[in-house]
């Protein structure tokens, strides 16, 4: 079996071009994608050379972990046509599969398949990301949000889904003030509060704890929902005033995954509006770059659709 994949052949070479695929097993789903999403956070750290040693690291890889697709080889549970979303695979056999979604054909095991029932066609690439914002405020809902990129505003949006009050968000580039949905977005200048309860980061940003400590209240907790490629660090002294607790959000969990369908499917969430721009996987290599280096590209998804 072979099939169509973005290649990151090295830093800052990416191909679309064909590879072969391990044979499936009998618990395994072959799924055709429609659409996948670019992650302008973790894959444009793959594609600069930045991104922190992990399991199974190295080039060629195929990126990628934001993929809707449909079933065309079932397994128990499933049935052909079901349109699913898939977190990832490693199913290559000439190339790693870190994240290994950004294929037109896919093998993976059944049981990390999510089926995206009253989620359709592109939005179901946001799934993802949707369930880490969950994972991030479930734990206690933010009522300051620094950042306002893609997962800046699921934060956003889920901390109200959920029943919190509006957050305000804080946002240096202008380019991204637009788009919020039922809450504010201000500038760090405008932002004048120093009681906040609960803030949670999504900026990504190693150098702003000094800048966001200050803005709590005694006991007030932040909680690091990015990825951060550098060293963190603080200044004590703010802290230890606050006695500030500092806690970090890790991926999300099945049970995130069902509580976002779960939201969206009742109406309490909308994934409308956060996919910014749209390209075909035949242009992967261009769309690549834009989505890594254009402040107004949110989210970039890939159509898979013209491709064999």
């Amino acid at each position: 079996m072979e099939t169509v994949a973005v290649v990151l052949e090295q830093p800052g070479k990416l191909a679309l071009r064909t590879v072969a695929l391990q044979e499936p097993k009998a618990d395994d789903l072959v799924v055709d994608a429609v659409w996948s999403g670019i992650s302008s956070g973790t894959e444009r750290l793959l594609w600069a050379g930045r991104m922190p040693s992990f399991p199974g690291m190295g080039y060629p890889l195929v990126p990628g972990y934001e993929t809707v697709a449909r079933v065309t080889h079932p397994a128990e549970g499933f049935a052909e046509g079901d349109l699913v979303f898939v977190p990832g695979a490693n199913c290559y056999k000439d190339v790693r599969g870190l994240f290994g979604g950004a294929a037109k054909r896919i093998v993976l095991q059944a049981s990390r398949a999510v089926k995206l029932d009253g989620i359709g066609g592109e939005e179901g690439i946001l799934i993802a990301l949707a369930a880490t914002a969950h994972h991030a405020v479930a734990h206690a809902l933010p009522q300051l949000v620094i950042g306002h990129g893609l997962l800046g505003r699921l934060i956003a949006r889920i901390t109200l889904a959920l029943g919190g009050d509006a957050p305000a968000v804080i946002e240096t580039n202008a380019a991204r003030h637009d788009g919020a949905a039922g809450y504010a977005v201000v500038t760090p200048e405008q932002d004048t509060r120093r009681d906040y309860a609960t803030i949670c980061d999504a900026s990504g940003a190693a150098g702003l704890l000094d800048q966001i400590i200050p803005k709590l209240r005694k006991q007030g907790e932040i909680t690091l929902a990015g990825f951060y490629e550098e060293p963190l660090s603080f200044t004590f002294p703010p802290a230890f005033m606050r006695e500030a607790r500092i806690r970090i959000a890790a991926e999300f969990t099945m049970a995130d995954m069902q509580a976002v369908k779960s939201l969206v499917s009742t109406g309490r969430l909308s994934l409308k509006g956060l996919i910014s721009h749209h390209a075909s996987a035949a242009t992967a290599a261009e769309a690549y770059e834009q989505a890594f280096t254009d402040p107004h590209c949110i989210k970039m998804a890939l159509d898979w659709s013209a491709l064999a």
